[in-house]
């Protein structure tokens, strides 16, 4: 079930430890992010019944395209779980500047729910040899990855850190991403991939945004 729950409504329940019964970790219950301009509290379901949408119950999806990741997707590069997730969402929430959250997907892919506090890229926009038109490419590593060009070169000195996911373990989207940027320069140490992407996140309840 997807949930879009604003901070102010969620205030008093929170208040009242014993509201929060299906914990994030036995300290953390909730963190508060901020997704297309309005505040969202990303929690876990407290619905003891809730189950996985459909949509990410399909075991045996036809590989090619749904094949099964790596768990390193290229060297320096670093594979994060959700409390790695939620603390690069939480720091890009309380202003570092320096931290994207970026859904690779396609818009058809995030029509149904995204991570909060996430921006979307897709895999398409970035890639060239999937129609990419190369000056919009250059735009987005200037405007929102803070790639600057100099005398006809990319300095990625000031780069982002960029928090990249899809759909989850069998969803080649986000590596295609990170396989783009690395090609163009762009520093591994500088790229996090969320390997569980929403199947993962929907699993473990927490909180979707449309």
């Amino acid at each position: 079930m997807t949930r879009f729950t604003t901070i102010p409504a969620l205030l008093l329940t929170c208040s009242l430890a014993s509201a929060v019964e299906v914990r994030i970790t036995p300290e953390l219950e909730h963190v508060d992010v901020v997704h297309n301009g309005q505040p969202v509290r990303i929690m876990r379901n407290q619905d003891p019944q809730h189950t996985i949408s459909e949509r990410f119950a399909f075991t045996s999806r036809k590989c090619p395209p749904f094949c099964i990741q790596p768990a390193i997707i290229a060297p320096g590069v670093e594979t994060i779980g959700e409390l790695e997730m939620l603390q690069y969402l939480k720091q890009a929430a309380g202003g570092d500047a320096s931290i994207l959250i970026v859904d690779s997907r396609t818009p058809d892919w995030v029509q149904n729910g995204t991570i909060p506090g996430s921006v979307n890229i897709p895999w398409t926009t970035l890639d060239t040899g999937a129609g990419a038109d190369p000056f919009e490419v250059a735009d987005i590593l200037r405007e929102r990855f803070n790639v600057r060009n100099r005398e006809g070169l990319w300095d990625f000195s000031a780069a982002r850190t960029l928090v990249l996911f899809c759909n989850g373990n069998w969803c080649g989207q986000s590596p295609a991403n990170i396989r783009t940027l690395l090609a163009l320069g762009y520093p591994a140490a500088r790229l996090k991939w969320y390997r569980g992407g929403m199947q993962n996140w929907e699993m473990l309840g927490l909180t979707v945004v449309k």
